[in-house]
């Protein structure tokens, strides 16, 4: 199930170090912060993303993948904080976080006592985003690479997945997985700030008020919720 780590992995993997440990502050630079919804989490995020993005790929002299693991996203804290506040749902399991962006969710998990941890994307920046964020956090995650839709989570006692139905082909392949999953005896939750390709047969779980941080959103404060397939 789990993606070799690939040449490109380790490339970013050693960018996003070079990047950490680079002096100087300002717009374009990393920081290791608590989560505004989940303080017990500390991640390296940019303080502008996008500024962020367009100096490494000036420097790469490449396009590079818009860097979503660089902003703590509302779905991920709202399951974040889900999973420390009923650590039973974790505790000694295997648990996947799928679309794992920085690693908040997965991170979490282990946190919460997770057995064994792994933390998905397709994203290389955001596996190497996982790596430094567990040892940031002093907790143990396997970072993965490449594509789960088309598998059924063989070996996954709960999968979690947040902001992850952001536009209507994805959601399509996603909620085909889910239900893949879930068919296998493991435990589904996602989290949603309302994104409009929610599918239907979820059944909501919790509801927060979850301060915003990510780009291009106007409000301050996002309801969003966890849910799970019925």
């Amino acid at each position: 199930m789990l993606a070799p780590v690939t040449e490109v992995a380790n490339a970013a993997l050693t960018d996003l170090e070079r990047e950490i440990l680079a002096p100087g502050g300002g717009l374009d630079r990393l920081r290791l912060v608590r989560t505004p919804f989940v303080p017990e989490v500390r991640l390296h995020l940019a303080e502008d993303a996008i500024v962020w993005w367009a100096r490494m790929e000036a420097h790469a002299g490449r396009h590079l993948p818009p860097p979503y693991w660089a902003s703590v996203w509302a779905g991920g804290q709202a399951l974040a904080r889900y999973l420390l506040d009923h650590p039973e749902l974790a505790a000694g399991r295997r648990v996947l976080d799928l679309a794992a962006g920085s690693g908040l969710v997965a991170i979490a998990a282990a946190l919460a006592g997770a057995r064994r941890v792994v933390a998905n994307d397709i994203d290389p920046y955001a596996v190497a985003a996982v790596t430094v964020n567990a040892r940031a956090n002093r907790v143990t995650v396997a970072a993965t690479g490449g594509d789960l839709l088309d598998t059924d989570g063989a070996g996954v006692d709960l999968l979690v997945a947040g902001d992850v139905f952001y536009d209507a082909p994805l959601a399509a392949r996603m909620r085909a997985f889910l239900h893949r999953v879930a068919a296998t005896g493991a435990d589904v939750l996602v989290g949603d700030p309302g994104r409009g390709h929610l599918p239907a047969g979820l059944t909501v779980v919790a509801d927060y008020p979850v301060p915003t941080t990510e780009p291009s959103v106007d409000s301050p404060v996002r309801r969003v919720q966890v849910l799970r397939p019925r």
